[in-house]
């Protein structure tokens, strides 16, 4: 029984928290006529979020194990600074995102830089701050070749492998296909046996990556990728004679739920499933890392957009809000793939009831297909109240689009106590003038 009160309870609380947040977001003015969208981030769920995956690798290896948050996933430095105080490190894919984790204090020694098309001079900063570096392809080897040669390096150095599995149910998210980009393809004439010789060839290459997870892809298939990752390094040591690959990076990419409150997958049925399918990868000869990213941020953060106008077209009613493309242009643009779940608050803040009525949630962009949901039963939204956006912790309101010159909303962290709730600053909202700047405000009269 108690096993599964449990997460009904984190369920329950955290939906509480979520809705004292929002109350509160309207009664202290964070949001109302003068902001009428605002991020909201749950600082006590994102914590829990992190301890349970430490404590889920930690239930299955006595290995050391990195978990590198992959910074795409949420790029503000006081998110990243709050999850490298809960344990965390931060895997990079570019220069902005290496100079984001360093501000928010992320060591060299829990920092991994990966990227499908590293310049030489990323390659060169990463190996002389001693970052580790997945290498993607035989060029990028040969390109690190020359730096180790000319300035030897303390970088853990890794190579990708693309296990060709095939695709989950998003194709532009599935990593592991026949032809991804990613990584050397394994099942490609000679590539095993080159990628052994490249290891023979190397006695610094002490790493192996894969990642196959995503959003849509299922734990089978990416414990399957896992799988083989291990199974490579296996062979590798075995061709060298001796323990030259001590490192695998798993990847991350845990699917998230966005159909509920409910957190699943868990991090702890990942692990126990990888457990099962590769239990030498757990037996303490190899560290191990992780990226996880969606799934440490999503159920965390939520969108405050108050409605402007309620309207109706063809008998459906529409609640015209500020929240649309520009914090949310994957489901703008693919809701099939990427549904959100909608609440219905009430002026103050308060949620809101009433018999669920279908209707639009559009956003403020300037085309017809600016729509969160569509033919949504909800409580009949009016001019006034607001729209919780669920589930946008990652990749939603930090992934700002700038269609019609839309600013970047504020980012507020909260902490919900029965004594009420504290916000924090994690981003200002964006000034006109920083929009002017950024379309060229300092070249007015470049073109004349």
């Amino acid at each position: 029984m108690t096993s599964q009160a449990t997460p009904s309870a984190a369920k329950a609380a955290a939906a509480e928290r979520r809705d004292q947040a929002v109350r509160a977001a309207v009664e202290q003015g964070l949001a109302g006529p003068d902001a009428p969208i605002v991020a909201l981030l749950d600082t006590t769920g994102i914590r829990t979020g992190a301890a349970a995956l430490r404590t889920a690798f930690a239930a299955v290896t006595d290995a050391p194990v990195l978990h590198a948050f992959a910074v795409k996933a949420c790029p503000l430095v006081p998110v990243l600074r709050l999850l490298r105080a809960e344990g965390l490190g931060a895997e990079v894919a570019s220069p902005g995102e290496l100079a984001l984790a360093r501000a928010a204090g992320m060591t060299a020694a829990d920092t991994v830089l990966d990227s499908p098309a590293k310049t030489p001079a990323e390659l060169r900063e990463a190996l002389a701050l001693g970052i580790a570096v997945n290498a993607d392809n035989p060029q990028e080897l040969a390109r690190i070749d020359a730096f180790m040669t000319s300035a030897p390096s303390a970088s853990p150095v890794g190579l990708r492998v693309n296990p060709q599995l095939g695709a989950g149910s998003i194709d532009a998210l599935s990593t592991a296909t026949a032809t991804s980009k990613f990584g050397v393809a394994l099942l490609d004439d000679g590539a095993r046996d080159r990628v052994v010789r490249a290891y023979r060839e190397r006695p610094w290459l002490t790493r192996l990556h894969t990642h196959s997870g995503s959003q849509g892809v299922a734990l089978p298939l990416m414990a399957q990728g896992v799988k083989v990752a291990y199974e490579l390094a296996e062979e590798i040591n075995a061709a060298v004679g001796r323990r030259q690959v001590d490192t695998i990076d798993i990847g991350g990419g845990l699917p998230v739920n966005f159909g509920s409150d409910e957190e699943t997958p868990t991090y702890a049925s990942y692990a126990r499933l990888l457990k099962e399918e590769v239990p030498g990868l757990f037996d303490g000869r190899y560290g191990l890392v992780t990226e996880f990213g969606r799934s440490l941020l999503a159920k965390h953060g939520t969108v405050l957009a108050r409605v402007e106008y309620a309207k109706s077209s063809g008998g459906r009613p529409i609640a015209v809000t500020h929240a649309g493309v520009q914090i949310a242009a994957r489901t703008v643009y693919a809701p099939a793939s990427w549904p959100l779940r909608i609440a219905a608050y009430d002026a103050k803040g308060r949620p809101k009831t009433g018999p669920s009525v279908a209707q639009d949630i559009a956003g403020p962009a300037c085309f017809a297909g600016d729509l969160l949901a569509e033919n949504r039963p909800l409580p009949l939204l009016e001019q006034g109240d607001y729209t919780g956006v669920l589930d946008t912790g990652a990749y939603y309101f930090a992934h700002h689009y700038s269609y019609n010159s839309l600013a970047r909303p504020g980012v507020y962290g909260f902490t919900a106590t029965a004594e009420g709730v504290r916000f924090a600053t994690v981003r200002d909202p964006q000034p006109i003038e920083d929009l002017v700047a950024e379309a060229g405000g300092a070249h007015t009269d470049g073109l004349l």
